[in-house]
């Protein structure tokens, strides 16, 4: 899959053993502590990067069943994780989200970029128009969630251009424009 080969997440370069950083937040460390088994580095990244696909989805406040198993499905591809093991790592970003997401959304998506390389940042934020799209729907709140996403992850303009075309049908304003030429 692109987003599996754009994340990098090959074993001769997804991290090194090394200990956690002050600067990780508790969202992270508690998903990497349930993925002891997967290496330290690896974990932070997925941890992160689940994190920034709920913050996503719960953009309007709701986690649909749809989004939650396209999260499910990213994560396994992705992180070559168990599905069992993805979806402990949804389930939990899911719920640090909802308890936390207000003071921890800037924190872990600023942690998951300064880890993340360019194509690494450039593939989470289509992952994460993927699952905000994946009731066929991006709303107004949704599609100002993923703009702030995308600027917290380093996104040009442009690179945000290029994948809001790719979702343009998705856009409830357009859905919504084409409603009401139709009628």
């Amino acid at each position: 899959m692109v987003m599996r080969r754009l994340l990098g997440l090959s074993s001769d370069n997804v991290g090194t053993d090394r200990a956690p950083e002050a600067s990780e937040t508790e969202t992270v460390r508690r998903i990497v502590s349930e993925l002891g088994q997967v290496e330290p580095e690896r974990r932070r990244f997925l941890a992160g990067f689940a994190y920034v696909l709920s913050r996503a989805a719960h953009a309007d406040l709701d986690f649909g069943e749809d989004e939650t198993r396209l999260m499910e499905r990213i994560v396994v591809e992705i992180g070559k994780l168990p599905e069992a093991q993805a979806v402990l790592v949804v389930e939990i970003a899911k719920h640090q989200t909802e308890l936390y997401g207000g003071t921890e959304d800037f924190l872990v998506t600023r942690e998951f970029a300064t880890r993340a390389t360019d194509e690494q940042r450039r593939a989470a934020a289509e992952a994460c128009f993927a699952v905000v799209a994946a009731d066929h729907t991006i709303t107004s709140a949704e599609y100002a969630e993923l703009t702030q996403i995308s600027d917290e992850l380093g996104l040009t303009r442009p690179e945000l251009n290029v994948i809001r075309r790719e979702y343009k049908d998705h856009l409830s304003a357009i859905q919504q424009m084409r409603g009401l030429g139709s009628s």
